[in-house]
């Protein structure tokens, strides 16, 4: 038996996502808002059981997993890197959110790190298992195309940082 929780996370593991984020939320919004884009925008509701499972079959070492619905990546960062009392490096260049989900955003004036996600999960990894990892969620992908959006890093204050594609970096903080 393996445990799978916050305080199991380590210096150096990457986290992945399982495909593009944030497109939940903006398909929500726009069916809710009655809002119409050039392109139709669909959510990203897909089961994720399979996933998880094959992960574990493959003897994957699951430091911890973690569901992206509520207050999206940002919360479920932010909650992650205080419980284990480590600091998380994203790479905004690396988050992948598809473009017709980003111009919404722009549009609507949200961050897509913090928009709702259904059927998008983050795991914890160490480095060595990322290529397998990513292999696996590839293979068993209904819709999304699994990245390396961060690493771990040593013991700190819980702080998520994002480097951003412009080399600067800013704090990203919980959801309010």
């Amino acid at each position: 038996n393996h445990k799978i929780a916050p305080d199991m996370v380590k210096p150096g593991d990457v986290i992945i996502v399982n495909g593009d984020i944030a497109r939940h939320g903006i398909a929500v919004m726009a069916v809710r808002s009655e809002l119409s884009f050039e392109s139709e925008i669909d959510s990203d509701c897909a089961p994720v059981s399979n996933q998880v499972t094959e992960l574990l079959n493959a003897g994957i070492e699951i430091h911890c997993l973690r569901d992206l619905t509520r207050g999206g990546v940002a919360s479920a960062m932010n909650e992650i890197s205080a419980a284990a009392c480590l600091n998380i490096n994203l790479f905004e260049g690396k988050i992948p959110v598809r473009q017709d989900v980003k111009g919404a955003c722009e549009i609507l004036g949200f961050d897509p790190l913090y928009v709702a996600n259904e059927g998008r999960f983050a795991v914890f990894v160490p480095e060595t298992q990322s290529k397998k990892t990513l292999e696996i969620l590839k293979a068993n992908s209904i819709d999304g195309e699994p990245e390396i959006i961060g690493e771990v890093c040593g013991k700190g204050d819980g702080r998520v940082i994002l480097k951003s594609t412009l080399g600067t970096s800013r704090i990203v903080e919980m959801l309010s």
